[in-house]
C-alpha cells in the first residue's frame, strides 16, 4: 500500500489523482495531512497541490464525464465522509477504464452509488443553508451569519447568497470548518479568523447594531402572537423545519 498524504483541497486530490497515474503507484490510498500523523505503520508522501497537473486531471474528466459529472465528485468530495478520496479515486478509474460509458449511471457499481448518495445529502444541506440562513446587522454595516452545517456547502451558497445580497456587504463564516466567505459589493474572498463565538450568541454584545437587537425583539414578539398555540403540530413543524436548523432562526432565540 502507498499512502499519499495532500492539503485537503479538491485541486490537492486532483494533483493526487495525476501523480498516482504518472508515476504507477500500488494499491494507493489518499489521506488528508491532517490525519497523517495518525498513521503508525506508514510514512506517506506527501503530494504538494499543482494547479497545472489539477486542471489536467479536472479536463479529461469533464470530457467523460461533462458538468453535471464532475458536479457529482465536487459535491461527494464536500461531504468530508471517512474515505471519500478513495471511492472517488475508484470512480475515477472507472470512467477513465470506460471512456465510452456513462460510468456514473451504473448504480451496480459500489462506489457509483456512495457518492450518488452522498450527493443528494450534501445537496440537501446546501438548499437548507440557502432558506435558513439568517443575517445580523453588526455596528460596522456588516450583514453576519454563521453556520454550522453536516458538509463543507460554504462555497456552494455563494453564488446564491451573491444574488440575492448584491447591494450589502456580508460574511458567512463556518464554525465547525473555521473559515468564511465575505462580499465587500464587488469581490469574495476566502477568509479564516478568530472568533469568539461565545460573544456572537450573546445578543446583547456590542458588536450588534442597536437596530439588529431591536428588530429580532420585534419578530421574536411578532412570532409568539402569530403563534396559534392550539393548532401546534410539533411532528409537522420538526419535518420542515429540523430542530438542528433552530440556531439560525431569530424567532427561535430568546430574549
Amino acid at each position: 500500500m502507498t499512502l499519499l498524504s495532500y492539503d485537503s483541497t479538491f485541486e490537492g486530490f486532483l494533483t493526487v489523482v495525476f501523480e498516482i497515474f504518472e508515476f504507477k503507484y500500488q494499491q494507493p490510498k489518499i489521506i488528508r495531512s491532517n490525519d497523517a500523523q495518525q498513521n503508525l505503520f506508514a510514512e506517506p508522501i506527501e503530494i504538494i497541490t499543482d494547479d497545472e497537473k489539477a486542471d489536467r486531471v479536472l479536463k479529461k474528466l469533464k470530457g467523460q464525464l461533462e458538468a453535471d459529472g464532475i458536479r457529482v465528485l465536487i459535491y461527494a468530495f464536500l461531504s468530508e465522509n471517512e474515505g471519500i478520496e478513495d471511492i472517488l479515486f475508484d470512480v475515477i478509474q472507472y470512467a477513465i477504464a470506460n471512456p465510452a460509458k456513462n460510468i456514473l449511471k451504473d448504480f451496480s457499481n459500489d462506489a457509483v452509488l456512495q457518492i450518488t448518495q452522498l450527493t443528494k445529502s450534501v445537496g440537501r444541506e446546501k438548499h437548507r443553508m440557502e432558506a435558513f440562513i439568517r443575517f445580523e446587522l453588526l455596528k460596522d454595516g456588516i450583514y453576519f451569519a454563521k453556520i454550522d452545517p453536516d458538509f463543507d456547502v460554504l462555497t456552494l451558497i455563494i453564488r446564491h447568497f451573491k444574488n440575492r445580497y448584491q447591494d450589502q456587504k456580508w460574511l458567512i463564516y463556518d464554525l465547525r470548518r473555521k473559515y468564511g466567505v465575505y462580499y465587500d459589493l464587488k469581490n469574495i474572498e476566502i477568509i479564516t479568523m478568530d472568533l469568539d463565538i461565545k460573544s456572537l450568541g450573546d445578543n446583547k454584545n456590542q458588536v450588534f447594531s442597536d437596530i439588529e437587537i431591536e428588530y429580532q425583539k420585534l419578530w421574536a414578539e411578532y412570532f409568539d402572537h402569530t403563534n396559534i398555540k392550539e393548532r401546534k403540530n410539533k411532528k409537522l413543524h420538526l419535518q420542515h423545519v429540523p430542530k438542528r436548523y433552530w440556531k439560525y432562526l431569530t424567532e427561535k432565540k430568546s430574549f
